[in-house]
């Protein structure tokens, strides 16, 4: 399953202007992100946690930057 993370990088920009910054913020390395961003590792829950706070995240709102499922476009036949 893949996860839409746009909102994330949003906030990420807004909140810490690059994403370098925001790694460092939360302690992992910008390829590290990168991975994440790009549905090739997960966020664990540590990290997860880590970045709401420094974004200023609700608890409430994490599924919104987390946990949305990347919408599939199906081609035409």
């Amino acid at each position: 399953m893949a996860f839409d993370y746009s909102k994330l990088r949003g906030k990420i920009k807004e909140v810490c202007g690059t994403q370098e910054k925001f790694a460092k913020q939360i302690g992992i390395g910008t390829v590290s992100l990168s991975k994440r961003l790009n549905n090739l590792l997960e966020f664990s829950q540590q990290e997860i946690k880590e970045a709401a706070r420094v974004l200023g995240i609700l608890d409430c709102e994490i599924p919104l930057y987390f946990f949305t499922e990347k919408v599939q476009e199906h081609e035409q036949a």
